[in-house]
């Protein structure tokens, strides 16, 4: 490639390296970032297998900027920032680990030539992890656990160790499963993928360098005839335009899926308060709903004073055909609850506002409903919004994929605690 000056309106400094399908170039305008260009290059077998590719440095580009947006919409750690042009994205400056992170569901590829008897397609519940050690030169080994711990590889100032690892570990699985619900959308089976990480100038350890199709095996309708990804490219005994051209077609095809994935608005969480007093309460739940990225609304009516006004309230929503959650939020005598749960069919949750030495009684009388209700209760306002975002997640992959998320967090946050102690101690 000629030399580049300038790239989606940013001034580029020096080439940092140049891959087999990629450059990456220095911002000196932007300390800390840097800028990935891809090529017009498709290359199989460590680049033993390599051939122009008129227009796949922006699709290839085009792929990865829509997964990363996914990605980060969900709350994973990654080092992309945004796109800049067609062929080239604006990405934090990191320090890469030189391991590679494969995650599969099923058993195909160089999977079943390592471990033969295995029958293609075996189903790995939870997902198979491996990783290699980046070596061209030695086909990228296979690496243990052990053996990326014992390497002691000391990157941007951090060494990563069994805590690191662990987290790249989780993470990669993440990622897996996001993408995974992402493609199920589309009725098409992620089989494997492979990513990377790095650590930026923070000391944050991110998904990092580029997830197109070059990192992962698509069967659009888990039929294997049907590969959409590299691997046709890898197949290919020679190598004509025709083949090229079909090659391509695929990428397309993944792009354009991409295009379909609007991520999912199309639920409500209602918190309806039996008394103004209660709105303080229900603004708690509705705040611990934006976290966790739940579309709500707040209403107040009582089901004792204003029965027919409650009744038109729960007919008006179940009229907007969506995913629908009701919270009661109703302390003393709760008939809210109970009085929607019995005039919809939607998840209905009691969380009683107290006060606190009221809350024993009020508890007991959201629990202590009449037979054939459904609804549930809890205390806290946290609890309130978790159990709605579960019963919306089951249809919508960004609320489940936050959930899923909260859980890593808690993994990370607590295993730095417990790091930085024994390193103090």
């Amino acid at each position: 490639m000629a030399t580049v000056k300038e790239v989606g309106g940013y001034k580029v400094g020096n080439l940092i390296i140049e891959g087999k399908t990629k450059q990456v170039y220095d911002v000196p305008s932007m300390p800390g970032h840097c800028i990935l260009l891809s090529k017009d290059r498709i290359t199989a077998g460590d680049g033993v297998k390599a051939h122009n590719l008129t227009g796949k440095s922006v699709i290839s580009n085009q792929t990865t900027c829509k997964v990363f947006d996914i990605l980060k919409s969900v709350g994973i750690k990654t080092a992309f920032v945004k796109q800049i042009a067609p062929n080239a994205f604006l990405s934090k400056k990191c320090e890469m680990i030189p391991i590679e992170w494969v995650t599969r569901r099923l058993a195909t590829g160089s999977f079943l030539k390592r471990h033969p008897g295995v029958k293609e397609g075996y189903r790995f519940n939870p997902p198979k992890q491996e990783t290699f050690f980046k070596d061209d030169a030695n086909h990228d080994p296979q690496w243990s656990r052990e053996q990326i711990i014992s390497a002691e590889f000391k990157v941007n100032g951090t060494l990563i160790g069994s805590r690191e690892a662990e987290l790249m570990s989780k993470m990669s699985v993440l990622v897996f499963e996001v993408l995974e619900k992402v493609w199920q959308t589309r009725n098409c089976a992620l089989i494997d993928m492979k990513i990377e990480f790095g650590v930026d100038g923070d000391g944050e350890l991110v998904v990092a360098d580029v997830i197109d199709s070059d990192s992962w095996r698509l069967w659009p309708s888990g039929d294997k005839r049907l590969m959409v990804d590299k691997q046709v490219y890898r197949n290919l005994s020679t190598v004509t335009d025709k083949d090229l051209d079909t090659v391509k077609r695929n990428f397309e095809w993944v792009v354009e899926q991409l295009d379909h994935l609007v991520p999912p608005n199309d639920h409500l969480v209602v918190i309806v308060m039996g008394s103004p007093s209660d709105k303080a309460h229900c603004e708690k739940i509705q705040s611990y709903c934006n976290e966790l990225g739940l579309r709500s609304e707040i209403r107040c009516t009582s089901a004792h004073k204003t029965t027919e006004y409650t009744l038109e309230m729960i007919s008006f929503y179940e009229g907007l055909n969506i995913p629908l959650v009701f919270i009661a939020v109703a302390g003393r005598s709760n008939g809210l609850g109970p009085v929607i749960s019995g005039n919809t069919d939607y998840p209905v949750i009691n969380c009683p506002p107290g006060p606190k030495e009221d809350l024993q009684r009020d508890v007991w009388s959201s629990l202590n409903v009449p037979s054939g209700l459904g609804c549930s209760t809890v205390v806290y306002p946290e609890t309130a919004a978790l159990c709605a975002a579960q019963n919306i997640a089951l249809t919508n992959y960004i609320v489940w994929a936050r959930l899923r998320g909260r859980r890593l967090g808690f993994f990370e946050s607590l295993s730095k605690t417990d790091k930085h102690l024994r390193n103090t101690h």
